[in-house]
């Protein structure tokens, strides 16, 4: 009031002073919090973060795929602020297992660990990951998906802070995962709390997303056509499903389904029997036959109605069919095909998990941890099996994940693992640092002892810095980041500039030199070209046989 007195009579500062009254007395709603700016962010303000390759770390476990992972060591704003130049929009999964903040020397901020006292504690948190989530917007594609694995301490914390970074209505579960067993420790103290067994996963996504299923074919055979009857082991109902998919079935393959089939319909559907009837009368029925409809009906990918079967003259009972819905059943000879509610037996159920498994995952095993990767990793080391049913939540089997918490490298496992079962070709990018020696000796441990089961290609980067220049001394910042761009076109491309399948071309003077010597260039397959190199009309001509690919500024 009293600075209004004092402008009284100037209409523009009076109206400034009541636009800043009411945003002031003005209610909001969201998160607020007190804002931190960290040492790695400082950083950046005097210094270019690059990165250089150490070559010796360089992993060529497939050599017949010329597609390259990524593990990137520094800090992951620094690792982000690169990715941003050469991802953005092209990450197509991102999952995060970031501190938890329990003030047990989880969360480092600025070089310390932040207690429970720390008056910031959820300040810092918050402006940690905010500067971080920000960036991996950025990356994800039109379809991407951000999970992030987080507990009690900062989950409602969290879940406003994703609300505001991308979107309340680009929300789509918190999934609540199973994550220990009520015995033990947990219990010593349930007096005072009930124990903690599960963790949740924050799910956004970028835009619009297709949720895949996330089941495994064994799951979804299992879920799908689970056996109501007993007599009949797994093993026999995989061996029937796998002839029943095949397309060129020889006579012994007709024959073992047969038997299974009737030992499905003997053991189990004595309703179908008269009273009194012994085996070899049950066996006079013929039951096998209707292995017969169930596979023709299986490859043709559609219903037969009985009318169709009895137009082939089989003579059994009991036919096993698949409905346009994909359920089996088996129906008696006798079913009315105009029936209403035809006298039907399920043999097959669908009655457990018929679609997608729900938001509460309780049927990971989370014991025995400690052997996977063969790596020792204290904190919080999460099963192959969740981040595997994570990424299938994404259809495309040629997608790209990032993890920049990455830990103990379970994303990377879960990645190839992935490929390995349904024949994919995703690729990963992994961002840690390295405190306690935690990058070279657990997470590049951890990729190098899963070699030899799950072979794959993987390049190793440092984060580096370049001092800032002065206006004058531009070319020279220029020089210093042209000697770091191989870096980031491998790292773009997910491919290694070998000089022999890729080249990089920089000045004039290098196009010169290949065009010169192209004959030794027979196994080029893409040329990576400054966007300040003019080819000529010959070196067109020549290249054109070659992907080109124009270095971006």
């Amino acid at each position: 009031n009293t600075i209004k007195e004092e402008h009284k009579d100037d209409d523009q500062a009076l109206k400034a002073i009541y636009e800043i009254e009411s945003e002031i007395a003005s209610k909001k709603y969201g998160l607020v919090w007190e804002e931190h700016e960290e040492n790695v962010d400082k950083q950046m303000e005097t210094h270019v973060p690059v990165f250089t390759e150490v070559k010796d770390k360089e992993i060529l476990g497939d050599k017949n795929n010329q597609n390259f992972n990524f593990l990137l060591e520094g800090d992951n704003l620094h690792s982000l602020k690169l990715l941003e130049k050469t991802h953005k929009g092209k990450i197509d999964v991102i999952y995060i297992d970031p501190p938890y903040n329990k003030g047990e020397n989880d969360f480092i901020y600025d070089d310390n660990y932040v207690e429970k006292e720390d008056s910031y504690r959820h300040s810092k948190w918050l402006s940690f990951m905010n500067f971080r989530l920000k960036i991996a917007k950025n990356l994800l594609s039109e379809e991407g998906m951000i999970f992030i694995s987080i507990d009690d301490v900062e989950l409602f914390n969290l879940k406003l802070l994703c609300d505001e970074v991308f979107g309340e209505y680009n929300f789509v579960n918190n999934i609540s995962v199973k994550m220990s067993e009520a015995t033990g420790v947990k219990m010593a103290h349930i007096n005072k709390r009930l124990p903690k067994l599960k963790e949740s996963i924050l799910f956004y996504k970028k835009k619009d997303i297709t949720i895949n299923d996330v089941r495994t074919p064994k799951e979804k055979w299992d879920n799908e056509y689970r056996i109501l009857a007993k007599g009949v082991s797994k093993e026999e109902l995989y061996r029937l499903k796998e002839i029943m998919e095949k397309e060129d079935a020889t006579e012994e393959d007709i024959k073992e389904g047969d038997r299974i089939c009737e030992n499905i319909i003997f053991s189990n559907i004595n309703e179908l029997y008269k009273e009194n009837m012994t085996e070899d009368e049950k066996i006079e029925m013929n039951y096998k036959n209707a292995y017969r409809i169930l596979r023709d009906v299986a490859t043709s990918g559609s219903a037969k109605r009985i009318s169709d079967i009895k137009k082939q003259n089989i003579k059994a009972n009991a036919f096993l069919i698949l409905t346009p819905r994909k359920k089996i059943y088996l129906i008696k000879r006798d079913y009315n095909e105009k029936a209403s509610q035809p006298r039907m037996k399920m043999l097959f159920a669908d009655q457990y998990l018929t679609t997608n498994v729900g938001d509460f995952w309780s049927d990971i095993k989370t014991t025995g941890l400690g052997a996977e990767g063969k790596v020792d990793f204290l904190n919080g080391k999460k099963p192959v099996k969740l981040i595997e049913r994570i990424l299938r939540l994404n259809s495309k089997k040629t997608s790209l994940i990032l993890d920049f918490f990455a830990g103990s490298g379970t994303t990377a496992q879960a990645v190839i693992q992935l490929n390995k079962e349904d024949d994919g070709n995703r690729r990963y990018i992994l961002c840690t640092n390295n405190e306690n020696n935690i990058c070279e000796e657990v997470t590049y441990q951890r990729l190098t002892n899963i070699q030899e089961e799950l072979p794959h290609n993987l390049k190793y980067y440092k984060t580096d810095f370049i001092p800032k220049m002065e206006e004058n001394e531009d070319i020279v910042l220029s020089d210093d980041l042209l000697s770091h761009i191989k870096e980031m076109v491998q790292l773009e491309n997910g491919i290694d500039i070998d000089n022999d399948k890729h080249h990089i071309i920089l000045t004039d003077e290098d196009a010169d030199k290949i065009e010169k010597d192209w004959e030794k260039y027979k196994n080029c397959k893409a040329l990576y070209i400054s966007k300040n190199v003019l080819l000529t009309t010959s070196q067109n001509v020549l290249f054109s046989s070659v992907e080109i690919n124009t270095i971006p500024d």
